[in-house]
């Protein structure tokens, strides 16, 4: 299933002998025994196999391979045909066996293994002239260079504990994560009378995973603490009611009213102590007396008396409804933990032999280039998972549960299971992972339209180029096999991810050298323990070590991430790339149309860099380097993006101001006596947020 071998059979696929006056209905083809004495062949295709039979239909000489069950036109080149290829089985008639490999997103058009009987007799009635093979697919733009070596050095470790992925399992397992997204629905709306915050819950799986030992890879159950500080802040953000974008003098007016009114109702029927009715209740009556007075007001006067009244009752308001929040938080772990143990129970079940947490072995000494994850449990037999083609889309379907994928990013993940995985050599169990891998990030980013995407949003294809130009880039800190632009990167799923090329999350990862890029999630808690792992790895080696950031530049207020970042000591550099200025790649690139693969970013994005002494005497940020990367930021003329990113536009939790109001300018300035770049570049920061509600808030 290589590519070599795919170009090769390209030719020879043609030659494909369709005899079927040479085959009875009971027999497989004819054997030299059959036939009369053909020339000898070499020994070596004697022993592979192969042998030369006589068609009478043809009346010419064929060669039968009795492995393979391959027959071919010419005398077949030693090493060029060991392998069951797709193409030839499924386009000769002569050879009526069911295949046991996946189809190739190579080879367009080919139905699936599972044909039907009448799809048989049809193949049986087929003329005997050979077929051309169909063209290889290739894709009109490709956004990944799977060719890029790694410069990422770690030291040798065993095979990880994980159990190994199955599709009957993942089903389960979306459904359980379906039937907790139903419950933290409900609870919002019975407890406090809101729905949750848009993707809340995603965040809420990142934040856990941070700090998560449980077995499970997506249901958080071993945390601590119980309730996610995630989760709680931005629903309690929500509480009493959502507070959304205003454009207009009467839309402020409105939601004055409402938030007045939802206070004042919320504090009576709550058990809250008298102060805080009497403190509530008197700005609420305050606020509608001066809305029924003064009606010359301008949006303005309505924000900033919406500003005041929220400082004067949020206090108040957070006290009644942080034991009912809490109460949310812990009922939402304690079923995802629930989930959890019945997942492995039945994952256990499945597996030929019992699973065993393997003695942990010590740390190896040996320094080697990274590798994919790889399992120390085998993985058992996996069922079919059907395979057709719409159009431009790969379809997976299993028990009735499709997920899709372009024929590009399809052939991407070809490429990447030939490269990394080393259980499956004939690609009999490629279908069934393919299906876990997109069911998996399909559960995790949710059901909802343009929901999760910003969480997956990837730098532009111009930027990784550049970054490996210029500073030796080789490996994505946060990616995934769906979204990366290298064949090394690290993603949240090593289970599953690790057969596409994951070298594992990038938390657990430990490179003594190499140059790396990081664009995070843009989830508080894990950016925040993100620096730290940085900052561990940067004071351990003494090698090449260099991680060029990307996160956003958040000033109203400032994330605790940046301000680390900024005034850390292994800082060299730091630049801020405007407001509408760049771009991203969209998270569901594997799905979206051509023309939505790119969105501007509405808010500044900070790139800094953080390298040892000898990262930075190798890739030092010299300011030719910066402006190539700062070029290759910019958008291109020659794409369609986006003027706003996926989501609705609302306020995000934890924004501390209702209208959009432009953040102080930062400039770039250098942070190593060894950097001379005097440019300056200063950007404007949109509204920001503690906890986002997209990797790129809503225009």
């Amino acid at each position: 299933m290589s590519n070599d071998s795919q170009g090769s059979v390209k030719g020879e696929a043609a030659m494909v002998l369709p005899t079927p006056g040479s085959v009875t209905s009971q027999g497989p083809p004819l054997s030299p025994s059959t036939t009369s004495k053909p020339p000898e062949l070499p020994d070596e295709l004697v022993q592979a196999g192969w042998s030369k039979c006589w068609s009478r239909r043809e009346n010419r000489p064929y060669y039968f391979n009795r492995f393979t069950n391959q027959s071919l036109w010419e005398v077949p080149v030693l090493g060029q045909h060991d392998v069951i290829v797709m193409t030839l089985l499924t386009w000769c008639p002569l050879i009526q066996v069911e295949p046991t490999t996946p189809i190739s997103p190579s080879t367009p058009g080919i139905k699936p293994w599972s044909s039907a009987p009448e799809d048989k007799q049809a193949q049986s009635a087929t003329p005997t002239t050979p077929s051309p093979a169909p063209a290889p697919y290739r894709p009109a733009v490709v956004y990944w260079d799977l060719d890029v070596q790694t410069n990422a050095v770690i030291r040798e470790h065993p095979p990880a504990n994980h159990l190994p992925p199955h599709p009957e399992i993942e089903l389960q397992r979306a459904q359980l994560v379906t039937k907790l997204r139903q419950h933290y629905h409900e609870l919002c709306h019975q407890r406090e009378g809101i729905d949750p915050p848009r993707e809340s819950f995603n965040r809420w799986l990142l934040e856990r995973k941070v700090i998560d030992k449980g077995h499970d890879p997506l249901l958080p159950s071993d945390c601590d603490p119980v309730v996610s500080p995630s989760m709680f802040r931005e629903v309690m953000n929500d509480i009493p009611i959502r507070l959304s974008r205003i454009k207009y003098k009467e839309e402020a007016r409105k939601l004055l009213f409402k938030y007045a009114e939802a206070a004042k109702k919320m504090i009576d029927s709550r058990n809250a102590s008298p102060e805080s009715r009497k403190v509530v209740k008197w700005n609420a009556e305050d606020t509608m007396s001066w809305l029924r007075r003064d009606h010359s007001a301008s949006k303005e006067d309505y924000m900033d008396r919406l500003e005041h009244l929220r400082q004067q009752c949020g206090p108040h308001v957070t006290a009644v409804a942080k034991d009912s929040v809490e109460g949310i938080c812990s009922k939402i772990y304690q079923l995802s933990a629930e989930y959890s143990r019945r997942l492995r129970q039945t994952h256990l079940s499945l597996l030929q032999d019992p699973a065993t947490e393997a003695c942990a072995s010590p740390q190896q000494s040996r320094l080697v280039y990274c590798y994919p994850v790889r399992l120390a449990i085998p993985s058992p037999p996996l069922p079919r998972v059907e395979l057709h083609f719409e159009n431009d889309m790969a379809c997976l379907r299993f028990k009735g549960e499709m997920v899709k994928i372009n024929r590009g990013h399809f052939s991407k993940l070809e490429l990447l299971y030939r490269y990394s995985c080393i259980d499956d050599p004939r690609f009999e169990k490629f279908l069934s992972r393919v299906w876990c891998l997109l069911k998996r990030y399909q559960v995790m980013f949710g059901s909802g339209a343009n929901e999760g995407t910003g969480l997956q949003g990837a730098l532009p294809v111009s930027v990784f180029e550049a970054l490996n130009r210029q500073f030796g880039v080789s490996f994505e800190c946060f990616a995934s096999p769906l979204n990366c632009y290298f064949k090394q990167f690290c993603s949240a799923f090593p289970d599953i991810d690790g057969f596409f090329g994951s070298r594992g999350p990038f938390l657990s990862f430990c490179p003594v050298s190499g140059s790396f890029e990081a664009n995070p999630p843009f989830c508080e808690e894990l950016m925040d323990t993100m620096v730290t792992h940085f900052e561990e790895l940067l004071d351990q080696s003494s090698e090449p070590l260099s991680f060029i950031i990307f996160v956003p530049e958040w000033r109203d207020p400032v994330t605790p991430a940046l301000t680390r970042m900024e005034g850390n000591r292994f800082l060299r550099h730091q630049l801020s790339i405007p407001a509408y200025e760049h771009e991203y790649r969209s998270g569901s690139q594997h799905i979206c149309k051509r023309d939505e693969m790119y969105y501007r970013a509405v808010h500044g994005t900070a790139v800094l860099f953080l390298q040892n002494d000898a990262g930075f005497a190798k890739w030092a940020p010299t300011p030719e380097r910066l402006a190539e990367v700062m070029a290759a930021y910019r958008p291109s003329s020659t794409r369609t993006s986006s003027l706003s990113s996926p989501g609705p536009a609302h306020i995000t939790p934890g924004e501390r101001e209702i209208a959009p109001r432009t953040s102080e300018r930062m400039q770039s300035g250098v942070m190593s006596p060894g950097d001379h770049d005097n440019n300056n570049n200063s950007s404007s920061s949109s509204s920001s947020s503690t906890s986002p509600q997209n990797k790129m808030a809503a225009v």
